[in-house]
């Protein structure tokens, strides 16, 4: 059994869809620091996807420091990147431009965004 779960969507890329479940568990403690992440045999046949796509969402989510790997034990949940506040804001840059671009897009003032961003941010537990 997985810590977590994906409600594919068609259209989307499926490694990008557990990608985003994966930082979710991480996110709301499901997935917790130090913990065990599985392997991507146990990801492809919980998921029910190729192989490949495991490998390459466990790849991706190490290229990004979600996850670490550590000879004889296996791959498990990173801590935090460290640093100052501001730099780890600054990994959000692409993120942030990318949802005003859209709410621009579509026509949605910068209230309702901080609103809508508030709103999402108060279903995740904070953590110590």
């Amino acid at each position: 059994m997985l810590p977590f779960t994906v409600d594919f969507r068609p259209g989307d890329p499926v490694y990008e869809q557990v990608m985003f479940a994966v930082k979710k568990a991480v996110a709301t403690g499901h997935l917790a620091v130090g913990g065990r992440f599985p392997s991507v045999r146990l990801l492809s046949q919980g998921l029910r996807i190729n192989p490949n796509t495991a490998h390459k969402v466990v790849a991706a989510l190490t290229a990004e420091g979600v996850l670490t790997v550590h000879p004889g034990i296996g791959t498990v949940v990173a801590p935090p990147p460290a640093g100052a506040a501001e730099d780890r804001t600054a990994l959000l840059d692409d993120e942030l431009e990318r949802l005003v671009v859209e709410a621009r897009r579509l026509g949605v003032d910068e209230d309702k965004v901080i609103a809508a961003v508030r709103k999402h941010w108060r279903k995740f537990p904070q953590k110590s």
